[in-house]
């Protein structure tokens, strides 16, 4: 579904909310967004993922970034185990709301043949280094959105809003195509772990499991004393995405719980 044309402070908007995401998603290189244009099915065609989010409060619209391969596989590949795409992108996401001064829900990882009919009209703005690396888009009703509460603004205290984005490396007429060869050598060793050193991951320390039965779960009550695993002053386990990678002493640091790692768990011992 193809947009309409956007007015040119919409256009700066996107801009912005694209820029913002540049600046947390992560890359191999630097990531500069250049000029907006209307969103058309082949937008998706030269990207190997992509994330959602709707707009806060609801009906607001819709934010998408699409990746390229290597963050895809090194999300997949990582030592960690495998990373969710969701996840990782989850703050470019937030970026891009705030930027349209708004919040954006929990992102979802979705199918590329998807993205099209989930935002319905859209503007697209792609992420640049040495070639088209990812991709922000963004519903019309979002941009209309954001641009009434910009002129708003600028209503109240009397100021103009304007600029120039820009210029595109996507055309306006024609499908995204795959780059075939990068516009400059790409970085060869930034890769892999290196590319996912900001991304944010949920560390759990877990003192101990049980198994229990449904009836017994529906009969607990305050006071109960659930009996785990592990025995009193066994190291607890700290997990990554779900998987083991360490263990430690439970420490007391002011008046919250720590964590002393004593032991690094070596990937054939955590599996």
């Amino acid at each position: 579904m193809t947009t309409e044309q956007i007015t040119p402070r919409q256009s700066e908007l996107a801009v912005a909310a694209a820029t913002a995401a540049a600046q947390v998603l992560p890359a191999v290189e630097p990531l500069t967004a250049a000029d907006a244009q209307p969103g058309t099915e082949h937008v998706t065609g030269t990207f190997a993922g992509a994330a959602i989010a709707d707009l806060e409060p609801a009906g607001l619209g819709r934010v998408a970034v699409l990746v390229a391969a290597d963050l895809v596989e090194a999300l997949a590949s990582s030592p960690l185990g495998g990373l969710d795409l969701a996840a990782a992108t989850q703050p470019a996401l937030d970026a891009v709301a705030a930027a349209l001064g708004t919040t954006a829900g929990p992102a979802r990882a979705v199918e590329l043949a998807l993205v099209v009919a989930d935002l319905g009209t859209f503007t697209a703005v792609p992420l640049v280094g040495s070639g088209i690396a990812a991709a922000v888009l963004v519903t019309d009703a979002a941009l209309e959105v954001a641009e009434g509460a910009d002129q708003a603004a600028a209503a109240s205290i009397g100021g103009p809003v304007g600029g120039t984005p820009e210029a595109s490396p996507f055309s306006t007429t024609t499908p995204i195509t795959p780059v075939a060869a990068p516009i400059a050598a790409v970085p060869t060793n930034p890769r892999g772990i290196e590319m996912l050193h900001g991304v944010d991951m949920e560390v759990t320390v877990e003192l101990g499991r049980t198994r229990m039965t449904v009836r017994d779960l529906l009969a607990l009550s305050p006071g109960t004393v659930l009996e785990l695993d592990r025995a009193a002053g066994s190291p607890a386990d700290l997990l990554v995405n779900g998987r083991l990678i360490a263990r430690g002493e439970v420490v007391v640091l002011d008046e919250d719980f720590g964590l002393r790692v004593t032991e690094i768990v070596d990937e054939a011992a955590a599996s």
